[in-house]
Formats: structure tokens, C-alpha cells, sequence
């Protein structure tokens, strides 16, 4: 009877198969820890980049705060220097106060030299006041006239040019600023007073003539006029003068008077384009903020609509009253039922050399 031959699991296919799956586990265990090394080395650089990045900005940051504190620097020298300018001229003024005096005391005949006196002194107390105001601007809102804040603080690339020495501001006081819709503006209009007023539109307007009074430069000279059927100044009595931007007192009342007006009535732009070629001298810019075209010119028609052709041709009229080679910038709110404004408007500041802007209902 043949023997009977015993098992071994150590044979050498066994180890053959254990080395296998030994360099198999090496093998993944040397890939695994490469690949690691790889992501870390990549994520490493990435971090590094973003680092420089940050790097240079705050670079830039410290060089933009070093040329504002230069700026405010040379503001305050400013303002010290127009303060003593002041003083100078104050004394000035005590001078010839006690030169008038003097000469009204001793009773001889100088008329002729008390008049020149106090029609110097006059000129020497306007210079006083202006630069008054200018020393109270720069402390209030630096290089502006006023300060205004928007809503959330926000800034805008308008694209409006805000220089010149004479800039008009034309606001439309119809009765279709009170609404982007015809059927609202009907139902506002029969409403209270205060109810009218708060029109989110009419707000909006006010809101934008507090903007651009707000960024006048200044020296300016100003004026500000309301225009539906008829166009007439925000203070009564300076149709064909000028409002210096650093007098606040009459700003102040200018936009306290604006805040009483209650929009209504028709639409005619020959009565502020007339009234703006009358001025001496023209105006530098004009400032048109309005929501569609005319419905009237001089006077109002017999009929009781108006098709959108006869409307153009009114626009096209009143643009002959405009002062020549003044730049026209238009701020349109549109409405409802009127598609040719918006091209009309813009050909309009094409033509002048001035902006269109129809800005979102947030702004400003």
C-alpha cells in the first residue's frame, strides 16, 4: 500500500503568492504617499501666490493712504491760508468803517469819497462772506459744496461732467412726475397734499438735485429753476442771477422751498430754455431733469390730447430757445406711453456736447 504524501501550506507557490501581495501593498503604499506630496507641494504654491497677492494690495492700500493724508494735509493749509485772508480783509473792513466814519463826523463835503468808501466796503464784506462759505464747505464735504449720502452709500460712474462757473438745473414739476404710469398719476394727483409729496418719483427728483448740488464745485455759480407750464426760479426775484454753491444760506432755502412744491399741470421746455438764454452770463451747463416730452410750447393748446408726433415737433421748437453752445446733460425718468423721449433727449445731449443718463430707481 503506497504511503501517503502530507500537506504544507509553505510550499513555494504559497510564497510565491504572499511576495506578490507584499510588493503589490509597497508598490500602492509608494504611489499614495508621491501623490500626497504632490497635492501639498501645488496647494503650498497656490497659498504662497495668494499671499503675494494680498502683499501687493496692501502695498497699493498704504501708498492711496499716504496721498490722502498728503491731500487733507495740503486742504488744511488751504483753509488756514483762506482763514487768514480773512482776517486781513476784516481789518480792512474796521479801516474804512472808521474812514466813513471819520469823514461823516467832520461834516465837510465828501460825498463823493464816502460813497467809493462804502461801495469798497461792500465788495471787501461780499469777499468776506464767500470765503466764509468756501472755509465752511472744506471742513464740511472737502472739494464738494455739500454732502450727500444715497441710499446704502453707493457710487455711481454717471458719466456727468459737474464743472463750469454757471450751471442751471431745470426740474420738471409737472404732474407726470408723480408717476411711471398714467393711471397712478391720475389717482396720486387727487390725493393729499403731503400724500402727493411723498411720490417715491417726486423724492427721487428732490433726492437728485441734492446730489448735484451736493457735488458743484465750490466756486461755482448756481441757479435752480422749476419748469411745468410756466418756469420760475426756486427764490423769487433771481430769474436772470447767479447763487454762489458756497452760500449755503440760499442753497438751503433753494432746497426748503423745493420740498413745498406739489407737482402738477402740463409739460412746456420753451419757458426754462427761454429763461436760460436770458441769463448774464449763460450758462456753462444746464442740468435737465424731466420724464418726457413737452406737451405744450408758450402757451397751451386747444385740444385736450396730444399725439406723440405734434409732442416731438414741440421738442424740436423748444430747442431753438436754448442759449447757444451751452452742453445740455438730460437725467430722465421715463413713463409710460411716451417711447420717443428717451431717443429725443439723447439726440438732445448728443447735439450739446453734454450727458443722457436714465438711471436705476435706487439712485441716488
Amino acid at each position: 500500500m503506497a504511503k501517503r504524501r502530507e500537506f504544507s501550506i509553505f510550499s513555494l507557490s504559497f510564497l510565491d503568492v504572499m511576495a506578490c501581495g507584499f510588493g503589490a501593498v509597497i508598490l500602492i503604499f509608494i504611489v499614495i504617499q508621491h501623490s500626497t506630496e504632490t497635492v501639498s507641494q501645488e496647494i503650498n504654491l497656490e497659498l504662497l501666490a495668494e499671499i503675494k497677492e494680498l502683499e501687493v494690495e496692501v502695498l497699493e492700500e498704504t501708498e492711496n493712504l499716504v496721498e490722502l493724508k498728503t491731500t487733507l494735509k495740503e486742504t488744511d493749509d488751504e483753509i488756514v491760508t483762506t482763514e487768514d485772508l480773512i482776517l486781513l480783509i476784516l481789518n480792512e473792513i474796521k479801516v474804512l468803517q472808521a474812514l466813513i466814519k471819520e469823514f461823516q463826523d467832520s461834516g465837510s463835503s465828501h460825498a463823493a469819497a464816502i460813497d467809493a468808501l462804502k461801495t469798497e466796503l461792500k465788495q471787501l464784506n461780499e469777499e468776506a462772506a464767500s470765503l466764509k462759505g468756501s472755509v465752511a464747505a472744506a471742513e464740511q464735504s472737502g472739494v464738494d459744496s455739500r454732502s450727500f449720502i444715497g441710499l446704502g452709500d453707493r457710487q455711481y460712474l454717471t458719466g456727468l461732467h459737474l464743472g463750469g462757473e454757471h450751471i442751471l438745473i431745470l426740474l420738471d414739476t409737472s404732474a407726470s412726475m408723480l408717476d411711471d404710469t398714467i393711471v397712478n398719476i391720475i389717482r396720486r394727483r387727487n390725493m393729499e397734499d403731503d400724500d402727493i409729496r411723498a411720490s417715491k418719483k417726486w423724492q427721487r427728483a428732490i433726492r437728485t438735485i441734492d446730489w448735484i448740488v451736493a457735488n458743484l464745485p465750490v466756486e461755482a455759480n448756481m441757479q435752480l429753476f422749476t419748469f411745468n407750464t410756466e418756469a420760475k426760479p426756486l427764490i423769487p426775484g433771481t430769474e436772470t442771477s447767479w447763487i454762489r454753491a458756497a452760500d449755503r444760506e440760499d442753497i438751503d432755502q433753494a432746497l426748503s422751498n423745493l420740498q413745498e412744491i406739489i407737482p402738477k399741470g402740463g409739460t412746456s421746455l420753451h419757458h426754462p430754455f427761454a429763461l436760460a438764454r436770458q441769463m448774464k452770463p449763460v450758462p456753462d451747463s444746464i442740468f435737465l431733469i424731466v420724464d418726457s416730452l413737452p406737451t405744450m410750447g408758450f402757451t397751451p393748446g386747444n385740444q385736450t390730447s396730444i399725439s406723440g408726433s405734434e409732442r416731438v415737433g414741440l421738442f424740436g421748437s423748444a430747442m431753438d430757445e436754448l442759449p447757444l453752445d451751452t452742453p445740455v446733460n438730460v437725467i430722465l425718468f421715463p413713463m409710460e406711453g411716451d417711447p420717443i423721449a428717451a431717443p429725443s433727449f439723447w439726440r438732445l445731449a448728443q447735439i450739446t456736447g453734454g450727458s443722457f443718463l436714465s438711471p436705476s430707481k435706487d439712485w441716488p
